[in-house]
């Protein structure tokens, strides 16, 4: 299961995550998809992954709306969105309901993004960057604190209509705690790049992050490094 396309004319442009994996449930589950897209009919229950047009958007919705729960209990909220462009609107509000419970909603958008981070009363604990590098960021991650039960997700689907309702699409959770913390700590490694980051401001432009006298951090080629060392 993957994150992106399989092609060759991408594969050298494009960043994406591949899980390999022998996970029962998980294959059973793919099993599942694959009859419902040969029999063109509603997939039989699927007790893992996540299938839109059927499950995805109403089991992120629930996340993220349980996050805000979390929150309003006084204890810690976070979310990180990652992926293409973030445009469908019952999401974007659920964000914000997030947001204004107290959940600090970190979202990195490469491309469209239809949600104002910074509003007061509304986005104030919203931050949306889009990291422009040597290489296409195209994986989607999405990762929920839950009250310190963290879960991470992978997906091939973006926070849009299309890919919600109108595409066959997987949402699968890294169930292994090493490629959990591992995928998790790539994300924090973009939340604090300062050199290829742009943040969205409040009026809907992008004003490029300066590292100023602090070190220079760029994501990509931090993980272009990690992951060479380790190959």
């Amino acid at each position: 299961m993957g994150t992106g396309n399989y092609h060759s004319k991408t594969a050298k442009l494009y960043t994406d995550y591949s899980l390999l994996t022998a996970n029962k449930a998980l294959c059973a589950d793919v099993h599942k998809v694959f009859q419902q897209l040969s029999g063109m009919g509603r997939a039989r229950k699927i007790d893992t992954l996540l299938h839109a047009p059927f499950t995805l958007h109403e089991r992120l919705m629930e996340m993220i709306d349980r996050e805000a729960q979390i929150a309003r209990k006084g204890k810690r909220g976070h979310i990180i969105i990652k992926c293409n462009s973030l445009t469908e609107p019952k999401l974007i509000k659920a964000l914000y309901r997030a947001s204004q419970a107290g959940v600090e909603c970190d979202l990195i958008i490469r491309g469209m993004c239809c949600l104002k981070p910074g509003v007061p009363g509304i986005s104030d604990n919203i931050r949306v960057r889009s990291i422009i590098g040597r290489l296409l960021e195209h994986t989607r991650v999405f990762h929920f604190h839950n009250d310190g039960k963290p879960e991470t997700w992978c997906s091939s689907a973006d926070f849009m209509s299309r890919n919600m309702f109108h595409r066959v699409e997987t949402c699968f959770p890294l169930l292994d705690k090493k490629l959990a913390t591992r995928v998790r700590k790539d994300l924090e490694t973009y939340l604090v790049d300062n050199c290829q980051s742009w943040l969205l401001q409040t009026d809907g432009s992008y004003r490029l992050q300066d590292p100023g006298e602090g070190d220079a951090i760029s994501a990509q080629e931090t993980l272009l490094y990690a992951y060479a060392s380790k190959s």
